[in-house]
């Protein structure tokens, strides 16, 4: 019966997850409004906004930058071969474009961004969980959500939009210093097949869906850090599952938007 009950059991609790995952993305927007608006003691508190924008985003830029430059680079040396043996190598810089700015530039600044601050966040809230701190939030009249989950919200969100940039960037530069080198392909040449290649369409998709992993990945730490139990032990875990539960959701959301914008033809 047991074995019976477990995928029901699963089931349950992976709505339940989703549900309160959910809840807080509503709370947080119905937050941000008068945390950014408001003159009074709701005020949005900016100096707090800037230093989480440095600490998720900024100090992320070299990592992003090296691990897209890298995928670049591999993405012309393991494209030339068999693109050259039909006698259509040129074509690799409207591949990385397209590659790049559409997929890959977006998705694997968020799984960096994960890691390097997504495991962050959640450490950090679920230690002003398990040690009262939520609690002597709350007993001055001051809402966890707008003191500490917008800020981070939004920080992640507009640096998330930020490193996907740089990861686009870097992921051009990239197969642009490969073909240049080892291939030996005409720079002038790779250049205007990148810029003829890309449409408006193919860069705002790519900005589309870093802001919502953006969403997505502090949403989900933020849950994860508030929700945390058993003390030390319980922060760990809750690390540890941001990591894994974040990736798993943005490679699926990643999926969805690329099937919509498929049936779309964007």
């Amino acid at each position: 019966m047991e074995i019976l009950l477990a995928p029901l059991n699963g089931l349950l609790a992976l709505l339940r997850f989703m549900g309160g995952v959910g809840l807080l993305m509503r709370d947080t927007a119905v937050a941000v409004p008068a945390a950014v608006l408001s003159r009074r003691g709701r005020r949005l508190g900016w100096e707090n906004l800037w230093a989480q924008m440095n600490r998720v985003g900024v100090q992320s830029i070299p990592i992003v930058f090296l691990v897209m430059f890298c995928i670049g680079s591999i993405l012309a040396l393991q494209m030339y071969p068999t693109l050259q043996r039909f006698g259509v190598a040129t074509t690799i810089p409207n591949i990385i474009a397209v590659a790049v700015f559409r997929e890959l530039g977006p998705l694997v600044s968020a799984v960096v961004l994960t890691g390097f601050a997504g495991a962050s966040i959640a450490a950090e809230i679920g230690t002003m969980t398990v040690s009262e701190e939520i609690e002597a939030l709350e007993a001055q009249a001051i809402a966890p959500v707008r003191f500490l989950v917008v800020p981070r919200v939004l920080a992640t969100t507009v640096m998330m939009v930020c490193l996907a940039l740089v990861g686009d960037v870097a992921g051009t530069v990239g197969g642009l210093v490969i073909s240049a080198g080892p291939l030996d392909m005409n720079l002038r040449m790779f250049l205007h097949r990148v810029f003829s290649q890309l449409l408006v369409r193919d860069f705002l998709t790519g900005l589309f869906k870093a802001g919502v992993f953006g969403v997505l990945i502090s949403s989900l730490a933020c849950y994860l850090g508030l929700n945390v139990t058993n003390g030390a032990q319980g922060v760990g875990q809750a690390t540890t599952r941001t990591v894994v539960y974040t990736i798993v959701a943005l490679i699926i959301v990643d999926l969805m938007f690329t099937a919509v914008f498929f049936a779309l033809n964007l």
